[in-house]
């Protein structure tokens, strides 16, 4: 039984992990300061003995015990991160140099949950890990392009300096239960205006892609990594290589949810990739893994999911 921390553990793909770790029999401790987190996605996990949850914001230092962190606090959707601009560098930034001390001082591998975004605006497709990246470090996408960044540095200067355990896990477009309906992501967007037969909002002409995975692979390819041997340190792309356009999309959830929504356009938004598709060959070849749903099967359980959120 280990002693595991995930950082942002009452969020989406947190809360998830955190149900997973404690599947396996291990101790969580749940870190998250309800900034996009919500204690009820993991309410039904406070009966369980081996699990903890703690409000705490990781800009600050935070003393306890561990054998792993896994480091995922940070809002991760524009509408969120874009809130307050400021925070989220220091969310990335602040809380990499937190969890890191941290693992530092308890030798605890640590794992940070960074981003596709880190490509940027992509002229290479599609994205392996080698590429570095197209981004606009003024832009209004910044604060988390640039704070993801900047914390993968933080990671390879403390692996490189004080030799600490760690994991970088670039997570592209991840969906599913337990999503916000108003985070402002295009698959709870299109999933909710279809459930309530508003117009579906298309931004640009929907033919800009993305590469949609569903959170229990997700999840998968972060245990793996995880407890991969130290060597492997990443960053290693998590995704699902899959491409789809918006439009496709859109189609899709109106299928799904059997609505009378139809489709509008409205400008695209500065900075927004125009293509994102993940090279998965390192995960394939190093941690054996791969996603295994089906977009349609995945986007079922999550339109399943909201339709239940909205009656309540």
């Amino acid at each position: 039984m280990k002693r595991i921390i995930v950082t942002g553990g009452a969020g989406f793909i947190g809360s998830h992990l955190c149900e997973r770790l404690l599947a396996e029999r291990n101790e969580v401790l749940c870190v998250d300061n309800f900034f996009t987190g919500r204690r009820q996605n993991v309410a039904p996990l406070l009966t369980n003995a081996g699990f903890e949850l703690m409000r705490h914001d990781v800009t600050f230092p935070l003393y306890v015990e561990t054998d792993e962190i896994y480091n995922l606090a940070c809002p991760a959707s524009p509408v969120h991160y874009q809130f307050d601009p400021v925070q989220t560098t220091k969310t990335s930034v602040h809380g990499a140099i937190n969890m890191l001390g941290l693992a530092k001082r308890t030798r605890a591998k640590i794992l940070q949950a960074s981003t596709s975004e880190v490509y940027g605006d992509p002229a290479v497709h599609p994205q392996v890990e080698s590429y570095w990246g197209n981004v606009n470090p003024i832009g209004p996408r910044a604060c988390y392009d640039e704070g993801k960044r900047c914390a993968e540095t933080l990671f390879f200067d403390y692996f490189r300096q004080h030799r600490t355990r760690i994991r970088v896990a670039r997570i592209f477009n991840t969906y599913g239960p337990r999503m916000l309906p108003n985070d402002g992501r295009v698959v709870s967007n299109f999933i909710v205006q279809a459930l309530q037969g508003q117009d579906i909002t298309v931004y640009g002409k929907g033919d800009q892609t993305r590469s949609f995975c569903y959170v229990d692979d997700l999840v998968d390819g972060l245990l793996r990594l995880m407890a991969a041997p130290d060597a492997v340190t990443g960053p290693i792309n998590l995704g699902n290589p899959v491409e789809s356009t918006i439009l496709e999309l859109a189609e899709k959830i109106i299928g799904l949810a059997k609505s009378s929504s139809k489709v509008v356009y409205k400008p695209l938004p500065q900075d927004d990739p125009t293509r994102r598709k993940p090279d998965i060959t390192q995960a394939q070849e190093t941690l054996k893994w791969q996603p295994k749903t089906a977009l349609n099967d995945g986007l079922a359980r999550t339109v399943d999911y909201f339709r239940a959120l909205l009656r309540t």
